[in-house]
């Protein structure tokens, strides 16, 4: 692959931006011709800091022949509006993140692929040998992590060089997980952040309310993380078992501050409803 990749070119949109920034990083140590584009004032200065420069988008397209679209959700169906009529045939693009590509508002063509690919971030349980290992929590710098990627149209082939695009934007990679653009969606939004973030975000209110009600701020946070530590290898790893008094507390917890119909979330009429929610977020301010 590094003989043939010196004849591949990639176009990075929103190379100035954070997801664009990592992509940068980790592709321009490799043997790929990089063309950078970037709108945003700030992000162009970022690049600018680098010793890199960006170019028009008008020009890098059309002799692409890989497209990373690192913009925000919200902006990815209509940024693909632009790019897609553009892209040379057989070109492909690799979308970072499922929710455009599940609400079917990416732009198209027969003649080209699509890829959706999303970095599963550092494992809770992964053991980290270094500090840098240790501080790199999303990944894509040192720690090691593992990433899910979809083939939304096109050629396999395509999907196989591809492949090894991803792996080397989010490196170091241990594991490439292949699943569908619906099983992406399951995961994040509905798994990882309808779920997992509102329980998390939970547990930091409910540290602030014990704090509200006079514990001292730094004995309830020690409490917290060691129970929230324990709590997460009992059920995650089956290291042991919560004992019969923490059951009954589970099981009032469940009665009190979740819904009975908690699961519903995962249904795909809710799945789409949260999606639309987080690409257009005016439309639904009031629902």
């Amino acid at each position: 692959m590094e003989d043939k990749a010196e004849n591949i070119t990639i176009t990075i949109i929103g190379a100035g931006g954070t997801m664009g920034t990592r992509a940068l990083n980790n592709l321009i140590n490799k043997k790929y011709n990089i063309l950078l584009c970037e709108k945003s004032q700030q992000g162009i200065e970022k690049i600018k800091e680098k010793g890199l420069m960006v170019v028009d988008q008008e020009s890098a397209i059309p002799k692409s022949d890989f497209i990373v679209m690192a913009v925000p959700d919200a902006k990815i169906g209509g940024v693909s509006k632009e790019i897609i009529p553009v892209m040379k045939k057989n070109a492909t693009m690799i979308v970072l993140d499922a929710a455009a590509a599940y609400a079917g508002e990416i732009f198209l063509r027969n003649d080209c692929t699509f890829i959706v690919t999303h970095p599963c971030h550092p494992a809770l349980f992964d053991e980290r040998e270094t500090p840098e290992e240790r501080e790199d929590l999303f990944g894509g710098v040192s720690a090691k992590q593992n990433i899910v990627i979809a083939l939304l149209r096109g050629k396999e082939d395509n999907f196989i060089k591809a492949k090894e695009i991803c792996k080397n934007m989010f490196a170091p990679v241990k594991n490439v997980y292949r699943i569908t653009v619906e099983q992406m969606a399951i995961l994040e939004p509905v798994a990882a952040e309808v779920v997992g973030a509102t329980c998390i975000s939970v547990l930091k209110e409910s540290l602030n309310e014990a704090i509200k009600c006079g514990v001292p701020k730094e004995a309830a946070t020690a409490f917290m993380f060691g129970h929230i530590n324990v709590a997460l290898a009992i059920v995650f790893k089956s290291t042991s078992t919560f004992t019969e008094a923490c059951d009954r507390a589970i099981e009032y917890g469940y009665e009190k501050v979740f819904k009975e119909n908690w699961k519903d979330v995962f249904k795909k009429e809710v799945t789409k409803e949260v999606v639309q929610r987080m690409l257009h977020p005016s439309k639904n301010k009031n629902k």
